[in-house]
Parts: C-alpha cells; structure tokens; sequence
C-alpha cells in the first residue's frame, strides 16, 4: 500500500536508482580511465606502490561495472521506458531514445569485453589483452555522450558541471601521460591531441543543439506511446496518479 501511495505521488523510487547509478558508475568509470592513463605513465604517489595503484585501477574498475549493473537492473525494472535486457547489450533497438539508449549499449558491451579477458589474461597474452583493454577507452567517451543523451538531468547545473569534471579529469591525464613519455609518445600524440580536443567540443556543441533546447525529450524518442488499444471515447485528462513519471522524465522540456 505504502509502494503504490510512493508512486502515485510522484516517480518511481527506481527512476531514481536509475539516475544516480548511472552517474555513479560514470564517474568510477573516468576515475578508472584516468588512473589507467596514470599508471601506465608509471605514476606512483609517494606513500603508494605501483601495484598499489594497479589494485585501485583494477578495483575502480569492477565497482564501475557493479553500479553499471545496478543501473541496468533498475532501468528495465522500473517499466516505464519499456526497455528489456535485449535492448541492455544489443544496441540502438530501443523504443526509447534509441540512439542514446544504443549508446550505453556499446559502452556496456566494451567494457564487458575488456572485464571477460582481463579474467582470462593468462591465457591471452599480454599483447593480445592490451589490445582489448583499450576499448575501455573507447568506452568512455561513449558512455559519456549516452548519459548526455539519455538523463533527464542534463540541463542542470551540477550535471553539467560534473560532466565538466569528468572531461577535465581525463584531457588532464592524458595531457600528463604525453608529457611524461616525451619524444616516445610522437607517434600517438597526433592522435591523442585530436581526441583530446574533439570529444569535449563535439560534447559542448551536441549539448546546446540538444539536451539544453527545449523540446529535447521528444526530439530524442523519451515518450511513451499510448496504447494500440486505448479507447477512442473521450475521458477526462490525466491525473498525477494516472502517470506520475510523466511529468518527470518530460521535465527537460520546460522552458
């Protein structure tokens, strides 16, 4: 009785969970990417090992993944974005906001990738599981844009200033590794000087096209469609407790 009064008073609970586990596991994420940056600049802070700070890495890492999970668990239970675990690891077939929703897909199956062969990297090979391993770079960027595209919070601040600390994070280290390896790192700095200034602008120029205009939930596939079925008398409008996450997860196209 108590659950059902919670829900028609306003979002599920686990619209909520959603939210904060995936910005959660978003920031473990950046954490993990720019400590792996750091330690392969063989960053150590005086009172750490190396191994220490591998350890860390590799923790932040599996925790990244544990709110990863909790954050697909309570999408798909909560309902009211109709999402299944097909959608979770197959991307861009969604319903709703497939691009962005497909996003997530990709970021979760590369990190999945590079968890599988971490586990079986005696058997890999070094050279072999470093290949893979770099898709958790790759899974970052992508996991950012899918948080951007898909959270209903982006157009506040604290959002946006967290992304903000998220892409600074990360430029920064990767800026410190180059500088620290020197003439060794002429061969990739083209590469990392390019991404490093072409994620944070193509982020800043999709956030002021989309996210942050109005009208953006619907532009982006975030409603649900009425029933195939729904009766075509007319009836009187809908309460807060015929829908009571309508108005939240449409909160991003006030004015």
């Amino acid at each position: 009785m108590n659950g059902a009064l919670l829900t028609a008073s306003g979002p599920s609970p686990l619209w909520y969970a959603t939210r904060a586990s995936g910005t959660v596991s978003l920031v473990l994420l950046t954490a993990a990417v720019a400590l792996g940056i750091a330690a392969a600049g063989k960053y150590a802070p005086l009172r750490l090992g190396r191994f220490e700070v591998s350890a860390l890495h590799r923790n932040l890492s599996l925790l990244s993944l544990a709110f990863l999970g909790l954050h697909i668990v309570t999408a798909i239970t909560d309902g009211y974005a109709h999402l299944t675990w097909p959608t979770a690891f197959v991307p861009f077939v969604a319903s709703y906001r497939p691009l962005w929703v497909g996003l997530g897909a990709v970021a979760l199956d590369l990190l999945l990738a590079v968890a599988l062969t971490s586990a079986v990297r005696g058997r890999l090979g070094r050279r072999r599981w470093k290949a893979v391993h770099w898709l958790a770079y790759a899974a970052w960027p992508v996991a950012l844009f899918h948080a951007a595209g898909t959270g209903t919070d982006t157009r506040l601040s604290p959002q946006l200033a967290l992304y903000g600390a998220c892409l600074l994070t990360v430029v920064v280290a990767v800026w410190w590794r180059l500088v620290r390896a020197g003439t060794q790192a002429d061969r990739v700095r083209r590469w990392a000087t390019a991404g490093t200034l072409l994620v944070p602008a193509t982020l800043v120029a999709f956030l002021a096209a989309g996210p942050l205009q109005p009208g953006w939930a619907h532009r982006a596939g975030g409603t649900t469609q009425a029933p195939a079925t729904a009766p075509s008398t007319p009836h009187p409008s809908p309460t807060p407790q015929q829908h009571p996450q309508q108005d939240e997860h449409e909160g991003d196209d006030a004015e």
